[in-house]
């Protein structure tokens, strides 16, 4: 009893402590990089004057930019050492909020939301992979699962943020004053940004102070700097061993090249490196193509689509983050004991069903959209631009006198030339319900730009083609019952993404990588992660607008369906296990032989 309580031993138990709680403050990070857009997306759409397109942008921009980030973070985490990685990522992230909260204009909202993304993408692989390289196998999956809880925590943050501001929009909506109302939804964008800077502070500060990686150390040959890091949070006897046990795995993998003879085909090319890195790879992008962080990101403007008035959107937003948060808490506890494939099958299986009825919510009201293209296409002005004051007035003249609906939605799918768009959906009941339609929301401003939105498109052409609207859409909205209703379809979505994905998809991605493909496994992975996840956040308005959100839940539904059929026949079961173990559960019959 004395050892335990000895002040070696209780340092080395509070050193342990301090490196959850920086890799906590990690995913605490990640989380707000994800989720504070959410709450001011209403509020910048409603003052900034972007497009749909160029909102979809500004929203895939943090996931684009992770893309970009993951692409080098594995080689710049070998190269430089994991923790500077760590404490450069929250730089990055502390330098993009002022970017963001003093623009005026799309360039610097786009360019600081790219930094945002660049910080969550090294984020993702350095906190694990330093986890994954400091945490034994009992511990692994509790700390772990506290990267994805803290991430959570972010997201709950952020939302809470946002729905604060929502009550205080509501109320100055009260005093019918338009121009007080535009300011204050400007002023609140901003500060929804700048209230987020705290963490990232912190987490550099934290950063600094933990050890670097034991692994990392050995590897570039700072093998007296290794013991140190892991006497750190080790006992001499439990440091000596696992000091061994890495003399002993580089000494095998020397071995193992010298008789191969050529080390890159060593690397990549054996069963028990290409296996595990495909199926880390099939993982991550079907944890992506469930939705879940287009769902989180568009969260508010989606349930005020289903039906629920702006401060309940925002309440909605809340609610759904706290269940995030909530039942991560069980999956953490749950993880190493029932095991990473039993928690993503039960999670993707949950999945399916959500998606599925949420789907019908929306498709009961979209199925009764009436096209009203020719009245919209005959309100454009010889300028080819259109602006439609959209309000039960505006409703009754596009329908033709036909009955109304008492509340409706309106959604403008536009082309010039080559270059499609879709408007902002805006509400009847809404003052400052305004569709703007001009080139410069849908004609790229470079070939560049252009060929990223369209390689096929003649951009000459469109810049002096004339404005035709595709599809005027206009749609009654629905109930504030259908709209909770919807609600509790998408907590349940998340609740059995929480569960399941959420945290295990973390633990699949370090654990399935064996040792010596880490680091560059783990970034190209998340290279394919990111880039499904960019890819649907960029698409999600103007599908959405065309096709309507029952079409975009089906298919997140059929993508779950593939997550589902992956997990339950080809991933193997790693709870307990080590990382060796791991590895060599992927070495085909022969190679054992």
């Amino acid at each position: 009893m004395t050892e335990h309580l000895s002040p070696g031993a209780s340092a080395k138990k509070n050193y342990n402590r301090f490196l959850i709680v920086v890799a906590g403050l990690g995913g605490l990070l990640y989380g707000v990089d994800v989720g504070i857009i959410a709450g001011a997306l209403p509020y910048l759409e409603a003052t900034s004057g972007l497009s749909a397109n160029q909102l979809s942008v500004i929203v895939a921009a943090v996931l684009l930019g992770s893309v970009i980030s993951t692409l080098f973070a594995g080689i710049l985490a070998d190269w430089l050492g994991r923790k500077p990685m760590m404490a450069l990522s929250g730089v990055l992230f502390i330098a993009s909020i002022p970017i963001i909260a003093l623009a005026d204009g799309y360039g610097p909202l786009v360019l600081g939301r790219l930094l945002q993304g660049i910080s969550a993408g090294l984020i993702g692989v350095v906190v694990p992979l330093y986890l994954a390289e400091c945490l034994g196998a009992s511990n692994r999956g509790k700390g772990t699962g506290i990267f994805q809880w803290m991430l959570t925590l972010g997201i709950v943050a952020a939302a809470v943020i946002g729905y604060s501001f929502s009550l205080q929009v509501e109320a100055i909506a009260k005093l019918n004053d338009p121009a007080k109302l535009f300011a204050f939804k400007d002023a609140a964008w901003r500060s929804i940004f700048w209230v987020s800077l705290p963490p990232g502070v912190l987490f550099v500060v934290c950063g600094l102070m933990v050890a670097e990686s034991p692994r990392w150390l050995f590897r570039v040959g700072r093998k007296e700097a290794a013991r140190a890091a892991l006497l750190r949070s080790r006992t001499e006897e439990q440091a000596e061993i696992e000091f061994r046990e890495m003399e002993e795995t580089v000494a095998a993998e020397k071995a193992r090249t010298d008789s191969a003879g050529v080390k890159i085909k060593e690397s990549l090319l054996r069963r028990k490196y290409v296996i595990p890195f495909v199926l880390a790879c099939v993982i991550l992008a079907c944890n992506q193509a469930t939705g879940v962080n287009s769902i989180i990101g568009y969260n508010a403007t989606i349930l005020m689509q289903a039906g629920l008035r702006d401060s309940n959107a925002h309440l909605g937003y809340v609610i759904l983050t706290l269940v995030n948060f909530l039942v991560t808490m069980v999956s953490v506890a749950l993880v190493d004991k029932k095991g990473r494939k039993f928690l993503l099958s039960i999670g993707s299986a949950g999945i399916i069903v959500s998606l599925i009825c949420t789907g019908l919510m929306f498709q009961k009201t979209e199925k009764l959209r009436v096209d009203v293209r020719a009245a919209v296409q005959a309100m454009v002005s010889s300028d080819q631009t259109a602006t439609i004051d959209f309000n039960q007035q505006t409703a009754s003249a596009l329908l033709g006198g036909k009955d109304v609906p008492e509340i409706s939605t309106l959604v403008v799918i536009y082309s010039y030339g080559d270059f499609n768009a879709a408007s902002k959906v805006v509400r009847s009941d809404d003052s400052a319900g305004k569709i703007e339609i001009a080139r410069d929301s849908c004609v790229p401003a470079n070939k560049v730009a252009a060929f990223f939105q369209n390689p096929f498109a003649d951009l000459e052409k469109a810049r002096t083609a004339p404005l035709k609207i595709e599809n005027a859409l206009l749609t009654p909205l629905p109930s504030v019952r259908n709209g909770w209703i919807t609600a509790l379809c998408i907590f349940s979505f998340m609740a059995f993404f929480a569960i399941g994905p959420g945290v295990c998809v973390w633990l699949a991605l370090s654990e399935l990588m064996p040792t010596r493909i880490r680091s560059n496994g783990m970034s190209v992975a998340l290279l394919v992660n990111q880039a499904v996840s960019t890819g649907i956040a960029g698409t999600f308005l103007p599908i959405v607008g065309k096709h309507g959100y029952a079409t975009m839940f089906f298919i997140f539904a059929g993508c779950t369906v593939v997550y589902f059929l992956t997990v339950l026949l080809f991933l193997p079961e790693t709870k307990g296990k080590t990382l060796e173990e791991i590895e060599e559960n992927f070495v085909g019959r022969k190679s054992r032989s």
